[in-house]
């Protein structure tokens, strides 16, 4: 007998208490005005808006975006106006949204990360910060800090030590042990872990022989990652004892509902919004209605209760 009352949707996130675990990706939500005119913005469980850098950015050349089976590349370059804008001109709309608002930051040095962190500890309107480790470290060789346990750490640490805010940070897959990284963030005082940013790949115009981005490669997304993206977030899982939130080729309920039982405390839904405004509110209300009939009072009740036997 499906369940008469509402099933209770709220999640506990590294300090954070959410209404519901259906959080937006950033790069792919603005900064949230923009899908105001499509959805209730009140009624998503947090909004992670657009990374910011310390300073402007104007991001690569285009053709930036291209389209692949099942999903899409892009070399955007964390294009964005840069936290002295953000402040200005992005968080009065942001301070009267319902709904929490995580900022994801990026920087080209850990000192970069801790300056925006400390900027953004006292703007109200901001509950939490994602750090962004797949920039590339300038100092040393243009070495993504995701990339390296050490430097990964290194970011965390700074992040840490610059603001009282909870700290969310998002792994890279594109390394070949995410879960050493992982330990080495949490060990460094990660509040949460968010996963997976985008893969490395490319795309060519076999007409001219040349590649269909001007970056060359971009990062993949979509649901042809989503299997991956659901192998990293059950091993991490299993390996620290800090909420995970799953990220990668969620476009449905049902992709949702994997994550969570793989591990996840929550979800963010990136390139699905590309194709559907509405794709996050979607989600959110096909996983209630599936708790629901199947009597699930609580969706915390199936973080992480994959069976193996």
């Amino acid at each position: 007998m499906a369940l008469t009352a509402a099933p209770n949707l709220s999640v506990r996130i590294g300090g954070l208490t959410l209404k519901n675990p259906v959080m937006t990706a950033s790069g792919t939500f603005g900064y949230a005005r923009e899908f105001a005119p499509f959805i209730d913005l009140s009624q998503l469980g947090a909004i992670i808006v657009k990374g910011i850098s310390l300073k402007p950015r104007p991001g690569n050349p285009p053709p930036r975006i291209v389209e692949t089976a099942c999903g899409m590349l892009n070399a955007i370059g964390l294009e964005n106006v840069g936290v002295e804008r953000f402040i200005s001109d992005k968080i009065p709309y942001l301070q009267n949204l319902q709904t929490p608002v995580i900022v994801n930051i990026l920087g080209d040095t850990a000192q970069e990360y801790g300056e925006i962190a400390h900027r953004l500890s006292d703007v109200p309107g901001v509950a939490a910060l994602e750090v962004n480790i797949s920039c590339p470290n300038v100092k040393e060789g243009g070495v993504a800090f995701g990339s390296d346990p050490g430097m990964a750490a290194k970011v965390t640490e700074t992040v840490k030590k610059s603001t009282p805010l909870p700290v969310m940070v998002k792994l890279s897959p594109n390394v070949t042990d995410i879960v050493a990284i992982a330990r080495a963030v949490v060990d460094a005082g990660a509040d949460s872990l968010s996963l997976i940013n985008t893969l490395l790949g490319m795309a060519i115009d076999v007409k001219s022989r040349r590649p269909k981005l001007a970056n060359i490669m971009g990062g993949l997304s979509g649901p042809a990652i989503k299997p991956i993206a659901l192998r990293m977030v059950f091993q991490v899982s299993r390996a620290v004892a800090v909420p995970v939130i799953g990220i990668g080729g969620i476009m449905n309920a049902g992709d949702a509902l994997e994550f969570i039982i793989a591990g996840a405390s929550a979800v963010q839904i990136g390139t699905a919004s590309f194709r559907d405004a509405a794709a996050a509110i979607n989600v959110l209300h096909g996983m209630d209605a599936w708790l629901r009939e199947q009597s699930i009072p609580a969706v915390a009740d199936l973080i992480g209760s994959l069976e193996l036997g």
